[in-house]
This record gives C-alpha cells, sequence and structure tokens, in this order.
C-alpha cells in the first residue's frame, strides 16, 4: 500500500493555518488538534528542546520550522516512504516548492495572511505532486532521473544553439520527467532546483508552451526567472530559464522552436520512446536485472529503471508488474541508505546541522559497502562504491551466489556513462 500524507502548513508565530494538502484517503484534522499538534512543538521549543518527529501506530508525525516564519507539519500513515531523513527532505522540498511560485520574501515576510493564503494556491499542484509517487527515484535520491540517448550529442548541440538563440545559458530536455540532455549551466543548479523545475512542468496541466515566472530557492529566491517551456512531442519538454527578454511572443514570431528543432523530431522520438528504459539498446545489462537504481552522488545524477531492456522475453522475473518492480527497488533502496550506505550531507534542524544517520547505523564502527535481500520471488543487491551507488532488483531464478558478480559487472558498465 502506497503511504498516504497529510500536509499542513502554518504561520510559525501565531499557528495560523495557510493551507493544507493531502494525499491518499487521509481525513482533514480538526482545527483543535492541528492546535495542538503545532502547540507541542512551539512548546519543545520555548523550552529548549527540538522536537522533529515522533512515531505513530502507522506511522511518523514531523514537524520543520523554516526561516522562523512557516512551519510545516507532515503526518505520514501507511507504506514504505522510509526513514525520518526521507521526511525531512520531503518538507524541504515542499518548502522549496512554496519559494519556487512566489519567492522568499513573501514567506519570511508575512504582511497579510489572507493575501498568502491566495498566493499559496498557486503552489498546490507542484506540492501535491511532491506528496505523490511517480516514476522517478528523484523524490528519494535527490538526483534527476537522466535519459542516455544515442543521439544525445546532437540533442545537446541543438539545445546549446537554441538556450544561446533566447539569451540564456540555462535549458534542458526532459523526456517524461527524465533529463534527456542539458546545459552546462542547468546542470550547476542546485540539485533541489533541477528537481523542483522538473516536477513543476510534469504537473502543470499540458501546454504547447509555457511561460511561469520562478523564484530559484538557493540561486534567486527573490528576484523572479521566467521558466519557458515547449512541448516537441508528447512527453518531450523544451525547458528554457531566461530573463525579462525575449517574451515568448517573441520566440513564437520569430519561429525559433520550429527552426531548430523540426529536423531532429526523429532523435527526439527515439528519445521518447526509449524513456521508460533509460538506456538504448546497446547499452549491454545483465539479461536477469529486472530494475535499477544507479546514482553518482559527486555529479547528483542518477538512472532509474524497472524496464531496463527495450524487449523483455517473457521470463520468470518477467511476472514482477512494473508498478511491484518500481515499488520494490525504492524500498530497497531506502533499507539500504537508511541501515547500511552512507546517504552523505547534512540535515539543517532549527540552528543545527545533523547528519543523515539513523541510529542503525550509529551502532557500528564501519560502513557497509555491499548488501543484498533475497525474498520470495525476486533478489535485490546494492554497491556503495563512492562517488556512485547501485541497485538492483532481479528475479529470484538468480542464484545469491551470482549476485555480486552480476552487480558489479553493471556498476563497471554504469560508471563509463555516469
Amino acid at each position: 500500500m502506497a503511504a498516504q500524507h497529510l500536509l499542513l502548513c502554518l504561520t510559525a508565530s501565531g499557528g495560523v493555518p495557510l493551507f493544507t494538502r493531502t494525499q491518499g484517503h487521509v481525513k482533514q484534522l480538526p482545527f483543535s488538534v492541528i492546535g495542538s499538534l503545532n502547540g507541542v512543538h512551539m512548546f519543545g521549543s520555548n523550552q529548549g528542546a527540538l522536537l522533529s518527529s515522533t512515531a505513530l501506530d502507522d506511522g511518523t508525525l514531523t514537524w520543520r520550522v523554516f526561516h522562523d516564519s512557516v512551519t510545516l507539519i507532515l503526518v505520514t500513515t501507511g507504506g514504505e516512504r522510509g526513514g525520518e531523513a526521507f521526511l525531512h527532505r520531503l518538507l524541504e522540498n515542499v518548502f522549496g516548492a512554496l519559494v519556487l511560485m512566489i519567492g522568499l520574501d513573501e514567506l519570511v515576510n508575512i504582511r497579510n495572511v489572507e493575501r498568502l493564503k491566495r498566493d499559496l494556491k498557486a503552489c498546490y499542484q507542484l506540492v501535491d505532486s511532491l506528496l505523490g509517487t511517480t516514476e522517478l527515484a528523484v523524490e528519494l535520491t535527490g538526483s534527476p532521473d537522466c535519459l542516455l540517448s544515442p543521439d544525445g550529442d546532437i540533442l545537446r548541440e541543438c539545445l546549446e544553439a537554441f538556450t544561446e538563440g533566447v539569451d540564456s545559458a540555462f535549458g534542458c530536455l526532459l523526456a517524461r520527467g527524465r533529463v534527456c540532455v542539458a546545459t552546462e549551466r542547468w546542470w550547476q543548479l542546485a540539485p533541489q532546483e533541477g528537481e523542483l523545475l522538473g516536477r513543476l512542468v510534469s504537473a502543470l496541466p499540458p501546454a504547447s508552451s509555457r511561460d511561469v515566472p520562478v523564484y530559484l530557492p538557493h540561486g534567486s529566491p527573490t528576484v523572479p526567472h521566467r521558466l519557458l517551456t515547449f512541448r516537441l512531442l508528447p512527453g518531450m519538454e523544451l525547458c528554457v530559464l531566461c530573463g525579462p527578454q525575449p517574451t515568448l511572443h517573441d520566440i513564437q514570431s520569430k519561429q525559433l522552436v520550429e527552426r531548430f528543432w523540426r529536423p531532429l523530431l526523429e532523435p527526439l522520438r527515439t528519445s521518447v520512446a526509449l524513456a521508460p528504459h533509460s538506456f538504448h539498446s546497446a547499452t549491454p545489462l545483465h539479461a536477469a536485472i529486472l530494475g535499477l537504481l544507479f546514482v553518482n552522488t559527486e555529479l547528483k545524477r542518477s538512472f532509474f529503471t524497472v524496464q531496463p531492456h527495450v524487449a523483455e522475453d517473457g521470463g520468470v522475473g518477467r511476472r514482477i508488474p512494473i508498478e511491484r518492480r518500481r515499488s520494490i527497488l525504492k524500498a530497497f533502496y531506502r533499507l539500504a541508505v537508511t541501515n547500511y550506505f552512507p546517504q552523505g550531507g547534512t540535515r539543517v534542524t532549527g540552528s543545527e546541522a545533523v547528519p543523515l544517520v539513523e541510529d542503525f547505523q550509529r551502532g557500528f564502527s564501519h560502513s557497509a559497502t555491499e548488501c543484498y535481500v533475497s525474498a520470495d520471488g525476486h533478489r535485490c543487491y546494492g554497491l556503495h562504491a563512492p562517488p556512485r551507488q547501485l541497485f538492483l532488483l532481479l528475479g529470484d531464478e538468480v542464484p545469491t551466489l551470482a549476485l555480486r558478480a552480476i552487480s558489479r559487472a553493471t556498476l563497471q558498465t554504469l560508471s563509463k556513462l555516469l
């Protein structure tokens, strides 16, 4: 069962509710309960105690205050969302989404609560997307899901020419949410910014073109930029970050999109078709692999797929449905990085930086570099080889003694790509 979420957003000073969003069959909480949840956190803070989370019978309750201005409270029940670190990361992304859409000034300097409530409605679609589940893994890893296209060089050259033609250095092609190619400056955006921009494009209603004002939570939280998007094909979006000029009308009147991208329709179609697989058929992967998650923690990029082969042969392991594969692989990732592999980095809570390490890890003087799970119907194997991590899902027809060899060979293959 998928996790269900209830998100509360309140003012930190007075506890005034700003909005509530739910994902799944979750009942709304009465105002008295909301006030109690906020009150217990404020009481602890006044006594010098930081209350960040607590366990429920069937879930977790998590608090987070941002800039002493906005309090987010997340009630999570059911499912296997993961440890506390993942829940805090979700709250960081939610606040980042608020900054992205309305700017940091409006959130830090609250002058009119009723007007802020109205402004925050523009964030609902993106926040709902963050609370839900997707075909991607960026929600867990923080590293954008990438697509390896055989025409990547041609597409990148065209992208760079197009962004230069519209006086920008920030551009990318998204194939069903995966980054197909991007300019160097786009890759230099903070990972959270790239993730939120990609999630925003997917969350908005379909449109042939868009012109959306956005704030970059890390790079420009108070001065807006413009996110221009163009639908090149169903499933393929061209995204550009730019300033006041050029206008969307200027680009359309000059037919810049058609001039640059019409000659590349076939490479674009090929890339969209490859999106569920992340790789083209020339990438050598073991036939027993049913899914993989490969992360380069240094470059902040990843590959994630539960359909690694362009054509499947219908073997025993193929009986595992696609959604089930995705659920298993994500659960294995959460298990591995929470209990065995160091996640790296810190979580800023209040004025302190807390390492992203669960209690289980603190009991050991070393960190594991490999782990596996053998279950009824499937096998999972994880490798931690900094700066890369690999997580594989295989059918139970693969003997346990073969898991390490398959995983290491796959790691060597993918390390050449990312």
